[in-house]
């Protein structure tokens, strides 16, 4: 088990993604109405879309019980990762996906609660294609997504 101040470090970061993921989405909400767009570059929007799905819209269509589905699996995600946290805050790259993937989870969790949808606006697109839009919260969870497949494939690599 990690020190006690190597789990607050981690808590931290955890904190830092939420509070900017939040902050962000105040400022669309109070900026933008539903489907406005700011073109900000030829292949970037900042965009007000809500998602009552997951990751790429997935079941945004079904009756509503995703909401609290999603909810509870982002609050069960929650309490495994500080679990997991607890054991490996010495561990820096794992504990730093960790506290990514934390934070942006809550953030999400955060908005399912407060809204029944995930707030995103971040629209990136070619020519006529754009990706799904997403938030600080999605790309942490990509971050940190992306730092445990890296962490893995390290960890293998030292075991050779």
């Amino acid at each position: 088990m990690a020190s006690g101040s190597s789990l607050w470090i981690w808590l931290a970061w955890a904190a830092v993604v939420l509070i900017a993921d939040q902050f962000t989405k105040v400022l669309i909400l109070g900026y933008y109405q539903l489907g406005d767009q700011t073109p900000v570059t030829s292949f970037f929007n900042v965009v007000r879309v809500h998602n009552s799905g997951a990751a790429f819209s997935f079941l945004a269509g079904a009756a509503g019980w995703q909401r609290w589905f999603f909810t509870v699996i982002g609050v069960v995600a929650a309490i495994v990762i500080v679990w997991l946290l607890r054991s490996y805050a010495g561990q820096k790259l794992f504990a730093f996906a960790l506290a990514s993937i934390l934070g942006g989870a809550i953030g999400n969790v955060v908005d399912r609660v407060l809204h029944g949808y995930v707030i995103d606006f971040l629209d990136f697109y070619w020519g006529s294609w754009h990706f799904p839009a997403f938030n600080v919260a999605d790309s942490a969870i990509t971050l940190g997504a992306t730092c445990l497949i890296l962490d893995e494939l390290l960890r293998v690599r030292r075991g050779r």
